[in-house]
């Protein structure tokens, strides 16, 4: 609620409207009420009003109170026609008109709704932190192909939001960039299935399924012998295209699999396009790379 041409009164009124009501629901959800002294039906809802805010405190529900006589401005800022009427408020704005709910049961439910969706801090918790900043740098660093500092950012990340399936998704990528596949595997399998269900998790479970069917990198000069000898040992070259990417030669091993995939889309049950689809994902399917090599496989299947 902005105070920017308003008089020396509504300024005062938008000031205490924000410390009553703005800054608490920040992080809590708040119950405003609109009431006035005259207002009977305000004096039959206030108890019930007081009950469940405090019956909800501990889940971070407030109760706060604006007498529409005393606080004309700020009720005619909400457009109050009538009183009692309720809001839910969280930060700063309004996300439910709580004014039909007359009974303690049409409260809760309305409550429970609310505290179901929205990021409310209970009481005793620590703020929520927004981890978003500390993800994009993990994804950089990553990015640029520091698996081992990349590890150490996503971890810190999980330990703050355990439940935040890109955290995780961004341990094990990292873990595999760093040549810990095992490891990477021990994490993937350890977390909550609802958690590793998560589509976040998709990307790195294409990645763990590339590292685990990679060769080991001593093997690439072979493959490369055997796919130079006979052209034909699709076996061979499917391989070394999985070599090639575990290697960081996403090129070599598109340019290779889009050549399978010309030459026979059917060998082994389209075992080269569902290993390009499967690179597709371990990177991102929102990343540059992949939307260009998308388009060379389209052109391939569809001409």
């Amino acid at each position: 609620m902005a105070s920017l041409g308003l008089n020396l009164d509504e300024q005062k009124a938008v000031d205490r409207f924000r410390k009553a009501v703005v800054e608490p629901s920040m992080t809590k959800l708040v119950v405003l009420d609109f009431w006035a002294e005259w207002c009977g039906p305000c004096k039959a809802l206030t108890p019930l009003l007081e009950k469940v805010a405090a019956d909800y405190a501990d889940k971070g529900v407030v109760l706060a109170k604006i007498n529409v006589d005393e606080e004309q401005f700020i009720a005619a800022q909400f457009q109050v026609r009538s009183i009692p009427t309720v809001y839910a408020m969280f930060q700063g704005q309004p996300v439910m008109d709580l004014t039909p709910a007359r009974s303690e049961s049409q409260l809760r439910q309305a409550l429970d709704q609310l505290l179901a969706k929205l990021p409310v801090q209970a009481d005793g918790e620590a703020p929520v932190q927004d981890i978003a900043p500390l993800l994009a740098m993990g994804e950089d660093v990553l990015a640029g192909g520091d698996g081992e500092r990349a590890i150490g950012i996503f971890s810190q990340i999980a330990e703050i939001a355990p439940d935040s399936a890109a955290a995780q998704s961004g341990v094990i990528r990292a873990l595999i960039a760093a040549g810990h596949k095992e490891e990477a595997a021990e994490v993937l399998a350890a977390l909550d299935p609802k958690l590793a269900e998560d589509p976040a998790l998709a990307q790195a479970r294409s990645a763990l399924a590339l590292a685990l069917d990679a060769p080991e990198p001593s093997e690439l000069d072979g493959l490369r012998a055997a796919v130079a000898a006979n052209p034909d040992d699709m076996d061979a070259e499917l391989a070394l295209a999985n070599g090639l990417f575990a290697s960081g030669d996403r090129d070599g091993a598109a340019t290779l699999l889009l050549a399978m995939v010309t030459r026979d889309r059917t060998w082994n049950e389209g075992a080269a396009r569902t290993r390009l689809l499967q690179i597709f994902e371990a990177i991102g399917l929102e990343d540059p790379w992949v939307a260009a090599t998308r388009r060379k496989l389209s052109t391939v299947l569809f001409g």
